[in-house]
Order: structure tokens, then C-alpha cells, then sequence
């Protein structure tokens, strides 16, 4: 009889504590209610990059004076630099400057550490392409400035939804569906 008490006990704990986990893990969906949706449409509707972020390089080859401290910082030692000794003035000169995508980790040491400031980072994050040798970028394709994001009419920009229309949408979604 005793072992029936306790049985009909340790159920009666059992159905408790699974109800109690149900109702926490509702809680938790319907906090999720009062957010904004995450998910874009990413063809056409893309996100305003942030500030500081880390995408393709940017080159001003008239700037550039041959130091190669953009190579001595990078920890791959990515940038391809050729230059010459101008023996009359005893400068470098630059021949070619190239960098290549496939490679790179976008790490942003070479920006940092260029003392004339001819590399930047730009917005440009699209960099799929079918052919692994056409992400070597030589200073020709560095110093072309990606189309900016909001200059192009085929992406819709991102309507922000105020948090009572979602919440008007979350409790016709319950009742109405």
C-alpha cells in the first residue's frame, strides 16, 4: 500500500514539474514576440553595413609609396608589392600592388599600419565568384570603389515595424488563426 502512495506521489511531481517546463518554454516563445523579425530577404533587401566593418580592400595606387609595411604586418604575408629603385631620386617606385581575396581574412592589420593611408576598408561584401584566380585583385580592381548600397534602385530598403503593429500581428495570429 505504501509503495502505491508513493507511486501516485513521485506521478503527481512528475506531472508538475513537466507542466511547469511547458509553461517556461512558452514564456520563452512568447518573449520572442515583442522582437523584430531578423531575417531579410537578402537579394533584394540588404543591411546597412556597420562603421567599422571589415570588407574588401581598398587601394589608392597615386598614394602608395613602396614601404611594404602592409606585407611585414600582414600575418599571411598576402600583398604581392613590385617596385623599382629610382636611382636619380633615390625613391621607390611602384610597379604593381595585388592582393588576393581567396586568401585574405580580412583582418585589417595592413589598413591599420599603412603610414600614407592608401588602403581602406570598404562596405563590399559580395565577393562569390565562380573562378578561384578571379578574387586576385591586382590595383587596378582594388582602386575601383564598390556602388553603394543605397544608390541601387533594385534593393528595397528595410521597412522598421513599430513594436505595437507586431504585437497587434502576434495576437491576430493567435486568435484568428
Amino acid at each position: 500500500m505504501f509503495l502505491m502512495v508513493t507511486g501516485f506521489m513521485n506521478y503527481g511531481q512528475q506531472t508538475v514539474r513537466a507542466a511547469r517546463y511547458i509553461g517556461q518554454s512558452f514564456m520563452i516563445t512568447l518573449s520572442h514576440a515583442n522582437r523584430l523579425p531578423v531575417t531579410i530577404q537578402y537579394p533584394y533587401e540588404k543591411l546597412i553595413t556597420s562603421e567599422r566593418f571589415r570588407g574588401r580592400i581598398h587601394f589608392e595606387f597615386d598614394k602608395c609609396i613602396a614601404c611594404e609595411v602592409c606585407v611585414r604586418v600582414c600575418p599571411i604575408d598576402l600583398p604581392v608589392v613590385d617596385w623599382k629603385l629610382e636611382t636619380d631620386i633615390r625613391k621607390k617606385r611602384l610597379l604593381n600592388y595585388s592582393i588576393d581575396f581567396g586568401i585574405c581574412i580580412f583582418c585589417g592589420n595592413c589598413v591599420e599600419y599603412c603610414p600614407t593611408n592608401c588602403l581602406s576598408m570598404t562596405e563590399e561584401y559580395e565577393l562569390s565568384i565562380y573562378d578561384r584566380h578571379e578574387l586576385n585583385y591586382n590595383q587596378i580592381a582594388l582602386g575601383r570603389l564598390p556602388m553603394s548600397v543605397i544608390d541601387d534602385y533594385t534593393i528595397r530598403t528595410i521597412q522598421v515595424v513599430s513594436i505595437k503593429v507586431m504585437k497587434f500581428r502576434f495576437i491576430f495570429l493567435l486568435f484568428y488563426i
